[in-house]
């Protein structure tokens, strides 16, 4: 197959720092490539993604959510790719503009949740552009949009050191967000009375402003903001660390540090929200709580978990070997159709 992917133009791909959708481009890209299709990205000019690559703009933009920016990015796209046997686009705006192209055979996967803006959207795109979730718990609050297929992302575990939580302290990875809750993993870690890092993206006002009010207060010695991350920092804090506290309290569609912690052979520490139950396996390759105290109490049941079982599950069904297979027979089937 002819294959063309479409990342969204606001990081890089593979990222630099922080971007899950961009990790799993990467390994999408490289994955179709190496299982010896024709692959090219579309993305911006600074990615580093070892496939043949277009784009329009040398860097991705400053401003992160530009309607401007990524109509600029997915018309260009779309040119670019117009003779490809199919098109895999990651971007929100794209699928609708993909109807200005007769024939073309385009799917798309659904990185966000399904609030009202994004499900209206989809609702309309969905019946003439194939849709893939991300999980089952992201497609559960809209019954009503088709959807083609429920793809799980997967890790390449043998890019990740195997670690033993030589370090002692739990991790808080990701945003700092509310949604994301490292205002919950601090008050779990200091009620456990267990060292904590928060290794976290802080760029924007809104998250500024969430971290003075709700995380700074209360750093001390033993719970420390470290900013955000390179990739090697962060394979490093995976590896050393006893847990990944995943602290969400909302839908979220999927997590990919869950899996970058358990290929680290690092357990995870999450509530039952979003598609954490869908990626734990609890007693196995984490614990799933129903509370911040329950949390808490927790983090001392650590050492009944096998590291080495957080590492197969990575090798096993969360590899990218398995989402690389899956979307390639979805591709087959929508072409052949």
């Amino acid at each position: 197959m002819r294959i063309a992917l479409i990342a969204p133009p606001w990081t890089p791909v593979p990222p630099t720092r922080y971007g899950g959708i961009e990790l799993v481009v990467d390994m999408l890209a490289t994955g179709f490539q190496q299982a010896g299709h024709e692959v090219m990205l579309y993305t911006t000019g600074d990615s580093t993604c070892p496939v043949p690559k277009g784009w329009v703009m040398p860097s991705a933009p400053a401003q992160i959510g530009s309607a401007v920016a990524e109509l600029r990015h997915v018309m260009n796209a779309y040119e670019a790719v117009r003779d490809y046997d199919i098109v895999h686009d990651h971007t929100v705006m794209g699928p609708a503009y993909s109807e200005h192209f007769d024939g073309m055979k385009v799917v798309t996967t659904a990185h966000g949740p399904f609030v009202e803006d994004l499900a209206d959207i989809y609702r309309r795109v969905a019946p003439t552009v194939p849709l893939i979730a991300i999980s089952n718990a992201q497609r559960r609050p809209v019954p009503d949009i088709p959807i083609v297929r429920v793809i799980h992302h997967g890790v390449k575990a043998n890019s990740f050191p195997f670690g033993h939580g030589k370090g002692g302290y739990c991790l808080f990875l990701g945003r700092m967000s509310p949604d994301k809750g490292a205002h919950r993993a601090t008050e779990a870690a200091f009620k456990a009375n267990v060292p904590l890092i928060l290794a976290a993206k802080m760029r924007e006002q809104a998250e500024i402003e969430y971290f003075e009010a709700n995380v700074k207060p209360y750093l001390n010695e033993d719970i420390r903001y470290v900013g955000e991350v390179s990739l090697d920092e962060k394979l490093e804090l995976l590896a050393n660390a006893r847990c990944l506290l995943f602290p969400i309290r909302w839908n979220e569609p999927f997590g990919m540090v869950m899996l970058e912690a358990m290929a680290c052979g690092t357990p995870v520490i999450a509530f039952p929200e979003g598609a954490a139950p869908e990626v734990v396996d609890e007693g196995r390759t984490g614990f799933l709580c129903d509370n911040i105290d329950d949390m808490a109490a927790t983090i001392s049941r650590l050492d009944s978990i096998d590291r080495a079982a957080c590492r197969a599950a990575a090798e096993g069904y969360f590899s990218s070997e398995r989402m690389v297979a899956e979307h390639l027979e979805l591709f087959e089937q929508i072409i052949a159709s």
